[in-house]
């Protein structure tokens, strides 16, 4: 393998904060518990933003695709597959931010989407070990999430965002910080 994909990967974790490069090689940072806060923060505020900005019109394609990405998490679920599940949940928010066509959000996601993965690939085999019964209500508010994105009432879609990035900032927060 050649050095080039290896250095650029480095320099990625060091933006993110996550390693500090040095002279002869690089120390492991982590994320600390408001590492994890500040980037549900962020998250919070793409997806709320852009949201609001779909409610301006309805978008039936979006709503098919965000409904094929839920039946995928249910296939995930039955078959305990955590890795697709999480893929899928991470397949569900990032369609909502592409379909915005807002160049500037799109680049914020790409700058925090490895990050994100990583946590929900860790929080999502934590919940399908640990708390089974957790997964059928995270599918829930995924389906409440398009219901409110259909009825266009800002409100609606505010605190349907706002309930699940709670459970999501809870879950993570406790499945990564427990695993310490």
């Amino acid at each position: 393998m050649s050095r080039s994909p290896i250095r650029e990967a480095l320099r990625t974790l060091s933006n993110e904060g996550l390693i500090d490069l040095q002279r002869m090689g690089a120390v492991v940072i982590g994320l600390t518990a408001r590492d994890l806060n500040e980037l549900y923060d962020v998250r919070l505020l793409l997806e709320h933003f852009v949201l609001e900005r779909l409610s301006e019109a309805s978008h039936d394609s979006l709503i098919k695709k965000l409904e094929q990405s839920i039946d995928q998490m249910n296939m995930a679920a039955k078959y305990d597959d955590y890795v697709e599940f999480a893929y899928q949940d991470l397949r569900f928010h990032e369609l909502v931010i592409i379909e915005a066509d807002h160049k500037r959000i799109l680049k914020l996601w790409e700058s925090i989407r490895e990050i994100i993965l990583a946590a929900l690939l860790i929080t999502t085999e934590k919940r399908f070990r640990d708390y089974k019964k957790a997964v059928m209500p995270l599918i829930e508010q995924h389906h409440e999430m398009i219901k409110a994105l259909k009825s266009q009432n800002i409100e609606h879609i505010q605190d349907e965002v706002k309930r699940h990035f709670e459970d999501t900032r809870n879950t993570i927060t406790a499945s990564l910080l427990n695993e310490a």
